[in-house]
């Protein structure tokens, strides 16, 4: 019979947001004796068995995450965009009645054979496919609305703006199945703007509010709104009775949407937000790193064929210091409304901006190692059984990372995933001791450990990924490096208070090693 000396066992107990145990991973690596039979060695990683357990059951949530806001003071050119927001609900109010004149019409106002019941049905249609989306998109959107604030913000008024067209081409349907579902289609993506609208500007309005007056602003905003409203309906009242061909309704319909969603643009992309999401993460890391005169890209990429990487030597130099963190003014010119879900971007000076890779922050142990399920990766592989799934292959060092991050609040790895790009995938372990700044922390280390990788690094075997991750942590650890980067940005004006990196609900990991 074959026995197994067991080396050293780690322990991984998932928490949820509430620091609740919802499972629970053991790495156990054992010597098998040559004289087994039936169990091959799996290396010099060992054995993984995973076993996930449900701990216990928790009531159903009736009640969403309530948003966490923070009041902060305005420049004044924020201010300035009033204007602009009065524009656009004048121009969204006509063109919401040239769309409400379409839909009677579709539905049968004026004709003979039109049947009231008809109507009630279509109605009760359109609101119950609304009230699922709704419950559908907050669920799935519901942690990114406040860090992504800017861009739902836009993307309600898009939703709006289409369902409107859509409203405005149910009479051109012949009435039956299409027409109920051009009709409820614009009810869904109306609902959804109701959920993208109302959350980012809550968050927006938290954004702008002067002293704690969040109450004050939100007043005085739904006051506005309503006087503008109101002469919108006056103008509107005039517009819809003189406009009655089908050229003169489409063209005044587009003319009134495309400066509706211009000035929406316009008033989105003058706010200056203080809090760093995954964009603008991007933007203030990859510029701080790229003007401190310490960072040397290639010397972190240098490969070294080793068994237990180690970060290199600490310079006896006197600290650098780079050049003044990027304001939130100089980030904001730079932002894009709409970018991709968790893109690592490298923004330099001197060159255009690179993308890297995609980075996942707060994601479960199950998803962080089949990260390496498909990975391009030459190095031997280890075999996982997570659960009742089948056996994966993964790549993952798990001693050395738990023991290289023992002192940090994350785990970090990466790996490539297509085998003719470099396109880096990483992803993000976060320990239930992690704070928005060890989460900032979190993210610059993996933007720059992929910059460093996307350079200099020509094999793509584990031992040198985990070279390179332990020397860019060295970097960003010594001399307090990255501690005096966050000191910079809150001297420019950046709230670190606020974690905005997540955009789903996140998991937390308690490690426990056992040797």
């Amino acid at each position: 019979m074959a026995r197994s000396d067991v080396r050293n066992t780690i322990t991984f107990t998932e928490v949820d947001e509430t620091n609740n145990p919802t499972a629970t991973y053991v790495y156990s690596e054992t010597q098998e004796h040559p004289n087994s039979s039936h169990e091959k060695s799996l290396g010099k990683w060992g054995r993984v068995d995973v076993m996930v357990s449900n701990l216990r059951e928790y009531p159903t949530r009736w009640i969403l995450d309530t948003f966490r806001t923070r009041a902060v003071h305005m420049p004044r050119q924020e201010a300035d965009a009033s204007p602009q927001d009065s524009l656009q609900a004048f121009c969204s109010s006509i063109a919401g009645l040239l769309s409400s004149r379409a839909v009677l019409q579709g539905v049968g106002v004026g004709n003979a054979n039109a049947s009231p019941t008809s109507a009630l049905l279509l109605h009760i249609l359109q609101d119950s496919s609304g009230r699922i989306a709704t419950i559908l998109f907050a669920h799935r959107v519901g942690t990114a609305l406040e860090p992504e604030c800017k861009m739902y913000r836009l993307a309600a008024d898009v939703f709006n703006d289409v369902a409107m067209v859509l409203d405005c081409l149910s009479p051109m349907i012949p009435a039956g199945v299409g027409r109920v579902g051009v009709l409820s289609a614009a009810g869904v993506l109306r609902a959804l703007c109701g959920v993208a609208g109302g959350s980012s500007k809550a968050s927006l309005s938290a954004h702008f509010a002067r002293g704690g007056n969040l109450a004050e602003v939100n007043a005085k905003d739904s006051s506005q709104e309503t006087i503008i409203s109101l002469i919108g309906m006056l103008v509107g009242s005039f517009v819809v009775s003189h406009v009655t061909s089908f050229a003169a309704t489409w063209t005044s319909l587009l003319l009134l949407l495309t400066v509706h969603l211009g000035m929406n643009y316009a008033a989105v992309r003058a706010v200056q937000m203080t809090s760093l999401n995954r964009q603008r993460a991007n933007i203030v890391f990859s510029t701080l790193l790229e003007s401190d005169p310490a960072l040397d890209l290639h010397s972190l990429g240098l490969s070294r064929e080793i068994d237990h990487p180690t970060p290199p030597p600490a310079r006896q130099s006197s600290p650098s210091t780079p050049r003044s963190p990027l304001t939130p003014a100089e980030v904001s010119n730079q932002e894009k409304i709409f970018e991709s879900d968790g893109l690592l971007r490298w923004t330099s000076a001197s060159t255009q901006s690179r993308e890297l890779g995609y980075c996942q922050i707060g994601i479960s142990l199950d998803r962080f190692l089949r990260l390496s399920a498909t990975s391009t990766s030459t190095s031997t592989s280890t075999s996982i059984k997570i659960g009742a799934s089948p056996s994966l292959k993964t790549t993952f060092p798990m001693p050395e990372l738990s023991t290289l991050f023992a002192k940090e609040d994350h785990l970090l790895f990466l790996v490539r995933r297509r085998a003719h790009a470099r396109v880096w995938y990483a992803g993000i372990l976060l320990k239930n001791t992690c704070s928005p700044r060890s989460q900032l922390k979190a993210w610059a280390h993996a933007l720059l450990a992929a910059r460093v990788l996307d350079l200099s690094l020509s094999g793509e075997g584990d031992g040198q990924i985990l070279d390179v991750i332990a020397r860019t942590l060295d970097f960003l650890n010594r001399d307090a490096r990255f501690e005096r980067y966050l000191q910079g940005l809150e001297e420019v004006g950046w709230d670190l208070s606020l974690a905005a990196l997540e955009t789903r609900s996140g998991r937390r990991l308690v490690v426990d090693n056992h040797q």
